[in-house]
């Protein structure tokens, strides 16, 4: 296995970072910008940075903050948010992206998966998974949260993959901002299908969240709230995991 990574999640919505608790709830955790290059400095892994403003997710502002974001910041830079055709990856690429990722195309226009992979590689593509936990199941959304999706998780992920997704974010609704930990039971449930990296996501309140993580077998953590409320930073994290020898990036 690779070695795993920490990877902080900023969520842009009105030129602002935000911090959602169940996808909605949003407090303003800062600026785009100077976050980043703060994150870049405290040793984080990637960075993923997705646009969520519900009624405009304009592409155009996208680029302009991974432009600015690029020209500081010196780790890999993960960006979704609108992208619905090729020539939206191809502009985030040429920004600095060094990966994209999509969520609701990949239910709309799932031939974009195939697309992106064939031009830039399996690497360059994260597939978003927002889920919600059901009685003895789970249920797919999109559109930032707010579309229900017919289609089984596991059928969804063999789908994405065999189109060309290099990697899977699995991102639990029902926990979001909670920091409780990460849904457990979900991240097992998708490891034992996906043959592709998965990035877990929603839920993390501790460095132990993040250890629980990565011995469900997780190839990275992402998190939000620990790292915007609190002392807690990339660092630290890292410090802490250290001490239970999890092979890291950096160290």
């Amino acid at each position: 296995m690779l070695k795993r990574r920490i990877i902080p999640i900023q969520l842009l919505m009105n030129e602002r970072l935000v911090k959602s608790k169940e996808f909605s709830a949003f407090r303003d955790v800062g600026d785009p910008i100077s976050s980043s290059k703060i994150y870049s400095a405290q040793d984080a892994d990637e960075l993923i940075f997705l646009n969520i403003n519900r009624e405009n997710q304009s592409l155009s502002k996208l680029i302009h903050y991974v432009e600015k974001i690029a020209q500081d910041c010196f780790v890999p830079l993960t960006v979704g948010g609108g992208i619905s055709k090729i020539s939206d990856a191809r502009s985030l690429f040429k920004a600095g992206a060094d990966k994209v990722l999509i969520n609701t195309a990949a239910y709309s226009k799932p031939g974009l998966i195939n697309e992106i992979a064939n031009q830039f590689g399996s690497q360059s593509l994260v597939v978003g998974f927002d889920i919600k936990a059901q009685t003895g199941d789970y249920a797919m959304f999109s559109n930032c949260g707010r579309k229900k999706e017919n289609v089984g998780l596991g059928e969804h992920i063999l789908s994405v993959i065999s189109a060309g997704a290099g990697e899977l974010m699995v991102q639990s609704i029902d926990r979001d901002g909670k920091m409780i930990g990460y849904d457990l039971n979900l991240l097992r449930y998708v490891l034992s299908i996906s043959k592709v990296p998965i990035i877990a996501a929603g839920g993390p309140g501790n460095f132990q969240d993040l250890k629980d993580a990565f011995d469900v077998g997780v190839d990275a953590v992402s998190a939000g709230s620990l790292f915007n409320f609190g002392d807690n930073n990339p660092l630290r994290a890292k410090a802490f995991l250290k001490n239970y020898n999890i092979k890291l990036k950096q160290i």
